[in-house]
């Protein structure tokens, strides 16, 4: 069973070495065909699909940025639009969204890090309180130990289940901006009206338009000017956003899981580590703190 997703600059390499061949003169087909004897799992499922089962079809079970492809390939096909360029064009659209993905996950991999690690020090504070000769397991026995364990054990629940969706929020949207733009501006290259590219794109399973793909075709219409280049630009433009409010949210997490830190994290390493070592300490010097 293949994965339903797959990391768009795979896609991308993928879709770039069939549009060479295509260009070449290499029908599909034959191109999916060596595509796959050089090892790619995808083409081999695409050439070994039985007759009459498109190519699209299977790209779109695969999901994820082949499930884009499908889409251009379906509306390439439809409204008789150049298949190798169209490929080309759409692997460089898959590989920037992809590194602005990649941007965006390196921007945050130090505040989630930092939140990981950070979540165990109240474990940690209790393993150092044993190592250092304290009775910090005897005095969970205690009232005032299990209150603190409790306490604790609550304290970092909340600091941990905070600080993953504070982490989750900050995550880029799963679906790479500005692709619909890219793939009505294929449907548009065929010389196909706007209500006709719409429509295609529509049914080749790349939903309803946009808002701002809607703006930048009004902006055609009034303007006269090309769509095509209006889209391809305003796809580029909102990846490039994408990428700079990626590391905004990156920027802004690493403030914002101080709060779960200092309100959680810090009071449950008081509590399971500091409160225990001091118990520890009063109960062997105070007997009416000691266990009966």
């Amino acid at each position: 069973m293949t994965t339903k997703t797959t990391d768009a600059a795979d896609a991308a390499a993928s879709v770039q070495r069939l549009a060479v061949l295509l260009e070449a003169g290499v029908t599909p087909p034959r191109a999916w065909g060596l595509l796959a004897d050089s090892g790619d799992d995808v083409a081999a499922e695409v050439s070994e699909a039985p007759p009459g089962r498109a190519a699209a079809e299977v790209l779109a079970e695969r999901g994820g940025a082949w499930g884009e492809v499908a889409v251009a390939w379906r509306v390439a096909e439809t409204v008789g639009a150049p298949l190798a360029p169209s490929l080309r064009r759409f692997a460089d659209a898959l590989r920037d969204a992809q590194e602005t993905r990649d941007d965006v996950a390196v921007a945050l991999a130090d505040p989630a890090a930092t939140a990981r690690l950070v979540a165990w020090l109240p474990l940690v504070a209790i393993g150092l309180g044993v190592a250092l000769g304290f009775d910090v397991l005897g005095t969970f026995t205690q009232p005032a130990g299990i209150a603190c364990l409790v306490a604790g054990v609550l304290l970092m629940l909340v600091a941990r289940r905070w600080s993953a969706r504070l982490v989750a929020r900050a995550q880029p949207a799963a679906a790479p901006p500005g692709l619909q733009g890219d793939t009505v501006a294929i449907a548009l290259s065929s010389g196909a009206s706007i209500e006709r590219a719409l429509a295609v794109v529509a049914e080749a399973g790349g939903g309803e338009p946009e808002p701002e793909t809607e703006e930048i075709l009004a902006l055609s219409q009034r303007a006269g000017a090309p769509a095509v280049d209006l889209l391809r630009a305003a796809a580029t433009d909102a990846r490039r956003r994408a990428r700079t409010d990626g590391r905004l949210r990156a920027a802004r997490l690493g403030a914002r899981l101080l709060l779960p830190m200092g309100l959680c994290t810090l009071p449950a390493f008081l509590l399971l580590g500091v409160g225990p070592m001091l118990l520890s300490v009063m109960a062997g010097s105070t007997p009416l703190l000691a266990a009966p």
